[in-house]
């Protein structure tokens, strides 16, 4: 079956979604589906310098980049346009036998649904926590408005709702949109162990080799609670010692004033080490180095970030708005405590002081997130959902 991905962007200054599909894509083809990506050159404040409008590839997987046009007011990029991509579609939406949409509120995915209803395409939508409570309410009367107006008539159109968590397809439900919706997780591929992590880490930050590391690696944007997350730490630097890692491009790029305020404003700002958007080796050492991983979110999805600090066997103490929250109870991964100051903190020094075997907590981690996220199980349940929605009667 040949299936077509479109998503606004595949830049790693996206996050975690972005980045995702590209491994998905790659699983899937690995799973016998002949699946590509539209996308745009977008690469948040710029643009990716790629070939555009013919197959190149990345991430291992074939990509199609159309240049990405901005309205010069901030407010309004989100809603970036595509004239390329829109013609495009129109020429080829038919020469695929499934489209699989990635975002909502957004051109390239509400061009390509609208495009597919038109020409009769079957077609899904993966919303990332786009349709979940907290998300809705930010900017609340343009989404709403757009929901109503377009997306609304997209979303009931769809042969299906690609969520990837329960509390996902849950949130989403108080919509009433009527379309069937079913639950297939990020996968993850295993990461290579860096030998001696712990000591790279303390080294190439000039740190003692005993020091502490609370690290916090993820998009540095208003819905992540660090407003919740910085107190807390602050609050626990009275009585231990430990160095902060903030690792993650600010989004909105303005939105990194702020953040810094908040570090100078409760005494943390000397106890944090910056990091910006980190990959490769050194994200893997940050997270294999580290001593906790932190994710005090009010809404999130999914939560790779999460997964990918289980998979370095990374302790983490995740707060309720992560919707990987009771797996990580469950399974005996973390804390979670409350959205509360006085509470991360506490969950914070817990992890601190609690005993056993780092590589015996490691081992187990990453055996749960290889049984419960490895890709090539993830793409055979997707893969079976296309399979299900192309066996369906067209209406």
């Amino acid at each position: 079956m040949r299936v077509l991905h479109v998503i606004p962007s595949v830049s790693p200054v996206r996050g975690g979604p972005s980045l995702a599909v590209l491994a998905m894509v790659a699983a899937l083809r690995g799973a016998g589906v002949a699946a590509e990506i539209a996308t745009t050159n977008d690469d948040g404040e710029g643009v990716l310098d790629v070939p555009l409008e013919t197959p190149t590839e990345r991430g291992g997987v074939p990509v199609r980049f159309f240049a990405r046009s901005s309205p010069p007011l901030r407010a309004l990029r989100e809603f970036a346009w595509s004239r390329p991509l829109s013609r495009w579609l129109d020429a080829r939406v038919r020469d695929y036998d499934l489209v699989h949409v990635h975002a909502v509120f957004s051109f390239p995915s509400t061009c390509a649904m609208s495009k597919c209803r038109r020409a009769g395409v079957p077609y899904l939508n993966r919303p990332l926590g786009q349709l979940c409570e907290w998300s809705l309410q930010r900017r609340s009367l343009k989404k709403r408005l757009y929901l109503s107006l377009v997306e609304r008539a997209n979303l009931r159109g769809a042969a299906a709702l690609h969520f990837t968590t329960q509390q996902e397809q849950d949130e989403a439900a108080v919509l009433g949109l009527g379309t069937r919706g079913f639950v297939a997780p990020h996968g993850i591929d295993l990461p290579v162990m860096v030998p001696d992590a712990r000591a790279k880490l303390r080294a190439k930050l000039d740190l003692p080799p005993d020091e502490r590391v609370v690290l916090f690696l993820s998009r540095v944007h208003p819905k992540k609670g660090l407003e919740i997350l910085v107190p807390a730490l602050a609050q626990l630097a009275a009585k231990e010692r430990f160095t902060f890692v903030l690792a993650g491009n600010a989004e909105p790029p303005d939105y990194e004033a702020q953040v810094s305020q908040l570090l100078r404003e409760s005494g943390l700002a000397a106890r944090t080490r910056r990091e910006g958007f980190v990959s490769g080796e050194w994200k893997q050492t940050l997270l294999q180095g580290a001593d906790v991983f932190t994710l005090t979110s009010h809404s999130e999805n999914f939560g790779l970030a999460v997964v990918e600090a289980l998979a370095a066997g990374l302790p983490v103490v995740v707060t309720p708005g992560v919707a990987l929250a009771d797996w990580v109870a469950r399974r005996q991964l973390g804390e979670v405590p409350p959205m509360e100051i006085e509470a991360v903190a506490t969950s914070v020094a817990r992890r601190f002081q609690t005993g056993g075997s780092r590589e015996t907590f490691a081992s187990k981690a990453r055996q749960l997130v290889e049984q419960e996220f490895s890709w090539p199980s993830v793409a055979d349940r997707i893969r079976d959902e296309y399979t299900r929605i192309l066996a369906a009667p067209r209406p």
